[in-house]
């Protein structure tokens, strides 16, 4: 085994080689140094600002559901390994592809049959606009390859992801003309209690009816736009979508990689609205944080439409698709958290947010404060100064990824009242300095 390197060593060769999500190369800031995670903490290689552990915030980017170093997905891991860490999924299968696949079909909306595994978010939106553009064309259809979606959304950072995103407050505005060009309805009134528009709904099921003959799909993140904006809508516009798709013969795809297993209050999003659309998107969460894996659900009018066609094959296979060791750890993750009353757990980190967020509306600079499940934002008037927001809330013990103007926190599920208590305290003083 190497020596380790110590942390210097460590931010220089990482200056010198690696480079990180939306950021330059080199970097501009040091990231910090994780030396092992437990729980809902992340222990730092060497003390910053005095402080060596933080209390995480952001669960991963919202994956990390039940903390770090769990003993059940611990042992699911070593218990797989010990089988099979990756056979190809071609001509192949293995348990836990096929005990994953039968337990999302059960837990996710009616209708929603069949299952395609692949190794990232982004990847299972891209097989979901495949899947849809290859329906309409297997079922006679060609013409219908556009997507119509609302503004303010995020949908991942490969091709057909991107072009559904924002195309102009997105991160993805450079490549607005080399991407396709999608149908874009005005950005969905804000307020998940608010009651609906019906001026807005008129909007967007105008559109839908202008394009149905080009239509393949209208894509959206059900009730929360996450990295677009961390936005909440009524679950009333689902209900809408769902009828105006159903009326003018167009696909619904629901995007639930972010908002899936448990995260606003419901196991999917679409619950609130109490509807089904013909494909979904899973992922994040999937495996609690371990490992890369998502899934595309669809119905059998979809499948069946594909498997009929002049191409008889859904023509897409990831070189991980179905890993064994990612589906053995998603379905320990996946039973743990349906083991237990975590309905319960979401809703007392909802009522910690805006308990512990309330005080941030009176930050000055502060726009607007807004909890959902264990979801909790603070939006400024203004741009976040990144650098500062992150010293402020490692200063108080805690991990958060401000961005846009946007202070926010999605906590894992285990965070006891006291790490909450104490991440909000890190929002509000990220909200002081940003």
């Amino acid at each position: 085994m190497p020596e380790p390197l110590t942390a210097g060593e460590l931010l220089a060769l990482d200056k010198q080689h690696v480079w990180h999500p939306y950021g330059p190369m080199p970097g501009r800031v040091d990231p910090l140094v994780v030396e092992s995670a437990s729980g809902v903490r992340l222990r730092l290689a060497e003390p910053v600002a005095g402080v060596r552990e933080l209390v995480d915030g952001m669960s991963s980017w919202w994956s990390a559901l039940h903390g770090y170093n769990h003993p059940r997905l611990n042992e699911a891991a070593r218990d797989q390994l010990e089988r099979v860490s990756h056979v190809m999924f071609g001509g192949l299968t293995h348990e836990p592809a096929v005990r994953l696949a039968k337990r999302l079909v059960d837990i996710t909306p009616d209708q929603l049959e069949h299952v395609f595994l692949s190794d990232s978010g982004s990847v299972s939106v891209e097989v979901a606009v495949k899947m849809c553009l290859q329906y309409w064309r297997s079922v006679g259809q060609p013409r219908k390859q556009r997507l119509l979606t609302w503004r303010g959304g995020y949908h991942g950072d490969t091709w057909q992801p991107m072009s559904v995103c924002d195309p102009d407050g997105g991160m993805h505005a450079l490549w607005s003309g080399a991407l396709p060009r999608q149908v874009f309805a005005d950005a969905p009134p804000t307020g998940f209690d608010a009651a609906p528009d019906p001026a807005y709904a008129a909007h967007v099921r105008e559109l839908i009816g202008r394009h149905a003959e080009e239509l393949a799909a209208v894509i959206v993140e059900p009730v929360v736009q996450n990295a677009g904006g961390m936005r909440f809508h009524s679950p009333a516009y689902l209900t809408m979508l769902r009828e105006a798709c159903d009326e003018h013969d167009v696909l619904l795809i629901f995007d639930e990689i972010a908002t899936g297993f448990g995260r606003t209050g419901v196991l999917f999003a679409a619950e609130h609205a109490g509807v089904s659309p013909d494909v979904m998107c899973v992922g994040k969460a999937l495996t609690g944080g371990y490992l890369s894996l998502a899934a595309t659900l669809c119905t059998t009018r979809v499948a069946q439409g594909i498997s009929r066609g002049e191409v008889p094959v859904l023509a897409h296979g990831p070189t991980f698709m179905g890993n064994p060791l990612a589906c053995a750890v998603a379905n320990a993750s996946l039973e743990l958290l349906l083991s237990q009353d975590w309905q319960l757990e979401v809703k007392r980190i909802e009522a910690g947010l805006r308990d512990g967020l309330a005080a941030a509306a009176e930050v000055p600079g502060v726009r607007d404060v807004r909890v959902l499940g264990a979801i909790g934002v603070v939006q400024l008037d203004h741009p976040v100064d990144m650098a500062a927001a992150t010293r402020a809330a490692v200063a108080k013990g805690v991990w958060l990824r401000p961005f846009g103007d946007l202070i926010y926190t999605m906590p894992p599920f285990i965070t006891s009242d006291e790490d909450l208590a104490r991440i909000c305290a890190g929002v509000r003083a990220a909200a002081r300095q940003g």
